[in-house]
């Protein structure tokens, strides 16, 4: 697959690949589009049993743009284009067979976001987290507070979505946002000797073993995506939200009129 998200199928392993690495794998429109395109031709592929998506260069994923944060250059509308990016990423969800996230460097906003909608995370060494769109006027919308509230509960979800405060390795570790935190030399290694042994197991028994774990933890991230769906639509076109972005741009302090 050409673009900047690349797929390779080799076996019985799927490897997506994030591939913009000047930008430390940060996501637009395009590569959202191919990304969710990616993960759908994976489902055309009955002999995968087992995927990793990881990133060249420093980092896994810095996220979006952040001059792209609230806006929107595609022809869809604002409630479409989330809708859009809801139905992308679900297609992890629907998936039969394990993702395994290989995190280093940053891993940052929806791009953290759907990598906590995975099935595995492993870190390498001094890999960070973060969750910063309240610090941009915006809320996380994509779906992973859900999953990250399930893994680690209110306190640490609280902290990271109202401070956009950094989430260390260790910290993550910590807290069972991701399972392992490996040398950062040795995280490709790592992850696809992970994914050899899922993929050598019995794949009706992964499969089913994969959806007793959905089943658990997918329909509160489904209501999750609907209750982001209208709070995001209503900060996009609300006062406070023009004010944030009048008040940057003015390079003054917002005055915001409480509601």
């Amino acid at each position: 697959m050409s673009g900047r998200v690349h797929l390779e199928i080799d076996g019985h392993v799927a490897v997506i690949t994030n591939d913009n690495p000047d930008k430390h794998n940060a996501f637009d429109d395009e590569m959202d589009v191919q990304l969710f395109a990616a993960f759908e031709e994976v489902r055309n592929h009955p002999e995968v049993r087992a995927v990793i998506w990881r990133g060249e260069g420093q980092s896994f994923s810095s996220g979006r743009d952040v001059a792209a944060i609230g806006t929107n250059r595609t022809q869809l509308t604002h409630h479409q284009l989330m809708q859009r990016g809801h139905r992308g990423i679900q297609t992890v969800l629907a998936l039969d067979v394990p993702v395994i996230v290989a995190c280093k460097g940053w891993t940052i906003g929806g791009s953290f976001q759907r990598a906590l909608l995975c099935d595995i995370r492993v870190a390498a060494e001094g890999s960070r987290f973060r969750l910063p769109e309240v610090t941009h006027g915006v809320i996380p919308d994509t779906g992973g507070v859900a999953r990250l509230y399930q893994i680690a509960g209110h306190g640490l979800v609280s902290d990271l979505v109202f401070t956009g405060r950094v989430l260390t390795a260790e910290e993550a570790l910590h807290h069972g946002v991701v399972s392992r935190v490996v040398p950062l030399d040795s995280l490709d290694e790592v992850v696809r000797e992970m994914a050899a042994v899922i993929a050598a197991a019995p794949p009706l028994t992964v499969k089913l073993a994969r959806r007793v774990i959905a089943n658990l933890a997918n329909p509160e991230v489904l209501a999750s995506m609907e209750e982001e769906l209208l709070a995001q639509t209503v900060v996009s076109t609300s006062a406070d939200f023009a004010e944030f972005k009048a008040s940057k741009a003015e390079g003054r302090e917002p005055r915001y009129v409480r509601g």
